[in-house]
């Protein structure tokens, strides 16, 4: 728990120049513990998908450091970073980026297949099976329901036992219970498989699944909350939305269950 999986130190981000620039992150340093859940919340523009995509390697940053473990990415080429992206970092997208002519099973394992390897077989069983994809691995995306679409997604992110998993909104299309769902199975795979996640997502009902809360406004980590529940995000998106905090400082409180009830409820 004391190892940080990834970590910012540091990094803007500006798009344009000039007039035009636009400062997407402005001098972010943060770090994110090994085998912990992380959901990164803010009003909309406030930087949180473009600090996800740099500490994944999906964007460069225009100053500062991000490290995955002990590599610092600015210093690799295209091809280093490619690799390093395969091996290493596992990324959810809202929009499931499935391949819609190879099936359920050759989605989940596509990232190996790419990088000429193949899967532990008891390990692929496990996820597969945690993930309920057993009886439709041969099918194709379409054939499937959004939710069984978001668990291949999930279970492709986690077959190559990355170091990490970042997760862009991954239940922005998916109804309640499927939410719930998917929550819960991210959960476990944090507390059963020892997996770091680092979540963005606008659902304060999400954010209550993790183990703290990171909150961005104008590009800057302004506050911190540990043990999130939805209530008390809720609370603070409201306040965060009509204040200029000066945050930073984590929110203790106390923990509670509610939202990790591993997708009993509807979230």
């Amino acid at each position: 728990m004391g190892e940080e999986a990834a970590r910012a130190v540091g990094i803007s981000k500006v798009y344009g120049s000039g007039d035009t620039a636009v400062r997407a992150l402005d001098e972010v340093s943060v770090g994110f513990p090994s085998g912990r859940f992380t959901a990164v919340m803010g009003p909309s523009g406030s930087g949180k998908s473009t600090l996800l995509h740099c500490m994944a390697g999906l964007d460069r940053v225009t100053s500062g450091e991000v490290w995955i473990g002990d590599t610092e990415l600015s210093g690799l080429n295209d091809r280093r970073l490619t690799l390093l992206r395969r091996e290493r970092i596992g990324f959810v997208f809202q929009a499931f980026n499935l391949v819609p002519t190879l099936t359920a099973a050759e989605n989940v394992e596509l990232p190996l297949a790419i990088a000429g390897t193949r899967p532990e077989r008891g390990w692929r069983d496990r996820v597969v099976g945690e993930f309920g994809l057993a009886k439709r691995l041969g099918h194709r995306p379409t054939e499937l329901s959004g939710g069984e679409q978001q668990r291949v997604a999930v279970a492709r992110a986690l077959l190559s036992r990355p170091t990490i998993v970042f997760a862009d909104e991954p239940t922005g299309n998916l109804d309640s219970r499927t939410s719930a769902e998917l929550l819960g199975f991210m959960r476990r795979s944090v507390d059963e498989f020892g997996q770091t996640i680092v979540m963005v997502t606008h659902d304060p009902t999400a954010a209550g699944y993790a183990d703290r809360a990171l909150f961005l406004a104008d590009g800057r980590i302004v506050h911190e909350m540990a043990d999130p529940t939805a209530d008390r995000v809720l609370d603070h998106l409201k306040r965060l939305d009509g204040e200029d905090l000066d945050g930073g400082e984590p929110d203790s409180g106390e923990p509670d269950s509610g939202g990790r009830d591993d997708g009993e409820s509807e979230g």
